[in-house]
């Protein structure tokens, strides 16, 4: 019984430490959104009108960086500022969804 209840104990503390451990990732590429990806379907907009379109349907704003698509968790007013741009996101990977800390205008990033 005493090893089973150590054994629940350290998982339980080694998946608390895991949880906290999880690194900022920094990614740079295109706001587009989850549906069109790096893609967009409406030929007649922009990147930028198309993504806020989809969003405005439903879809999750998305980081395209290559050919990997990056839902974006966070404030959708801010990161509709950056639709169709390129930018620089910081924040956490939950699976491929990035848990956004903040989102800059690739250009400016690059400035530093």
């Amino acid at each position: 019984m005493k090893k089973f209840l150590s054994a629940t104990i350290m998982t339980a503390v080694l998946a608390t430490a895991s949880m906290f451990a999880q690194a900022n990732k920094t990614l740079t590429g295109e706001v587009s959104d989850s549906m069109c990806g790096a893609k967009h379907m409406a030929k007649d907009k922009t990147a930028a009108e198309c993504t806020r379109e989809c969003a405005k349907a439903g879809s999750d704003y998305a980081l395209v960086v290559g050919g990997k698509v990056y839902p974006l968790k966070g404030d959708k007013t801010e990161l509709d500022k950056y639709a169709g741009q390129r930018a620089t996101v910081t924040g956490t990977l939950d699976g491929d969804n990035v848990n956004v800390q903040s989102i800059t205008s690739a250009k400016k990033a690059s400035q530093k």
